[in-house]
């Protein structure tokens, strides 16, 4: 179909041009979208841009292959929409997992050291200040002996019956 030069006779031309293409263009956009109402909104998008152009048609020699084109263009951005869409919402739910397994593990890092504290604290109280210079200030067997004025090896056995007692606390809460 031409297009007419003027613009009075425009508005029955487009009207002819929606009902000669229209039916074409939805299909293509449909096959492409798998959604009927985005289908139609793609189609009207290329009809409102055929309307919105209407004063350059004397540039445009074949009106059917245009609308194809714009068609293809709208659908090309659909997808690429689309495509950054499901990346996106991929990362936010992989950062959501992230987050919820942090929050997770900081929970049961946190109940594990009240726990193993809770042990500790149910240690005699030689093997429980031997066995925090050793763990916590990380003293060295001989460090602790000179410092507390007792052998190596009484250090190294108390620190052997401290582990003892705590794995055997631990069994209690079935994390060992």
């Amino acid at each position: 179909m031409s297009i007419s030069r003027t613009g009075d006779d425009f508005e029955s031309e487009f009207s002819q041009l929606l009902k000669e293409h229209e039916h074409a263009l939805h299909i293509l956009a449909f096959r492409v979208t798998k959604c009927e109402q985005i289908a139609k909104d793609i189609v009207q998008d290329v009809f409102l841009k055929l309307w919105e152009h209407r004063h350059h048609f004397h540039q445009i020699e074949n009106i059917g292959a245009w609308l194809y084109r714009v068609t293809e263009n709208k659908l090309i951005d659909y997808l690429r929409k689309t495509a950054a869409e499901k990346r996106l919402k991929q990362k936010t739910w992989n950062r959501i997992r992230e987050i919820s397994n942090e929050t997770e593990l900081n929970l049961a890092a946190k109940e594990s050291e009240k726990i193993l504290s809770e042990g500790i604290d149910q240690l005699p109280a030689q093997r429980k200040l031997i066995y925090r210079l050793n763990r916590e200030q990380l003293l060295s067997y001989d460090q602790i002996a000179e410092e507390l004025r007792i052998s190596r090896h009484t250090v190294k056995n108390q620190i052997f019956s401290a582990l003892h007692s705590l794995r055997s606390f631990f069994k209690n809460f079935h994390l060992f």
